[in-house]
């Protein structure tokens, strides 16, 4: 299909970061269309719940049409399909807070009935119910501009929505991470309001200036632990995505790319795991001749 041909309705239940995007553009124009484009009915439209990224940048591209496979769903699988297309990858909790409501407000579904097609308890669709709707309008404008994060958001939707908005805009002008953000909902939470002015104040005043030199660097042993921590993520990811289909079901093209990137992968895997041993195989040797 033409990729102008295609809706995007629920592209209001996803975020999509501006890095994110350019990297798809990338990904399409170096290796093709990898994956099918998923989409469903909507009388003679036809609406995409899963691709959503490869379809904007197709039309980027100019690509005069796009592999996609219609499902035969209602707009009420299609959101449930959302969510387990993502398995691998998951949605934030406000995209999941996001499409919950959707399926309640729009679709007029119980919270025990979306409990039962999520598969989760009424427990979890009860929390992220209320945090979809306990969110100020410009919070979540903000949210979807990129100037607050969809973790931090979430911290500052523990305050009334009648606070959030002037919290937002220091975590948005000053950059908090989610962190930062949590410890100053946590302080204003601890504070009568009276105090909440000044607790402001002082989060909206930049940090003091980096002492000259800059920032204390990694120790070689940091480094190898977060490099080691770093490929441990990457490879349960990995893992996770082979798992879920065979490479034959890419299409020959894609079957092909991948399988040669794996192959180079696996090179380099067997040469690491070489020096990993010889290392170790040191260190143990050393640590009993010291013993």
């Amino acid at each position: 299909m033409a990729p102008g041909e295609l809706g995007m309705a629920l592209s209001g239940l996803r975020l999509c970061a501006p890095e994110a995007q350019e990297h798809m553009r990338v990904s399409l124009s170096k290796l093709g269309q990898l994956t099918a484009v998923q989409a469903y009915r909507v009388g003679a439209a036809i609406e995409v719940f899963d691709g959503l990224k490869r379809v904007r940048a197709a039309r980027e591209l100019s690509w005069p049409t796009l592999r996609v496979e219609v499902h035969a769903l209602d707009a009420a699988g299609a959101k449930v399909r959302v969510l387990r297309c993502n398995a691998s990858a998951p949605l934030s909790e406000l995209e999941e807070a996001w499409l919950v409501r959707s399926l309640y407000r729009e679709n007029d579904l119980s919270q025990p009935q979306i409990a039962v097609l999520l598969g989760r308890h009424k427990s979890w669709v009860c929390r992220r119910l209320t945090l979809a709707e306990g969110l100020s309008e410009e919070l979540t404008a903000s949210v979807r501009l990129g100037l607050v994060s969809a973790t931090a958001a979430v911290e500052v939707g523990r305050l009334q929505r009648c606070n959030q908005d002037e919290v937002a805009r220091v975590v948005a002008r000053r950059g908090l991470t989610t962190r930062q953000t949590g410890s100053l909902v946590d302080a204003l939470l601890a504070a009568p309001p009276g105090e909440w002015p000044r607790l402001l104040d002082e989060a909206s005043k930049p940090p003091p200036p980096v002492p000259k030199g800059g920032p204390s660097r990694r120790t070689p042993g940091e480094q190898l632990v977060a490099d080691a921590w770093a490929m441990r993520r990457l490879s349960v990811r990995l893992h996770a995505r082979l798992l879920e289909r065979s490479l034959e079901s890419l299409g020959d093209e894609a079957c092909a790319t991948v399988s040669r990137e794996l192959g180079e992968l696996r090179s380099t895997l067997h040469a690491l795991t070489r020096t990993i041993e010889t290392r170790l195989t040191a260190a143990r040797g050393a640590t009993h001749a010291a013993g």
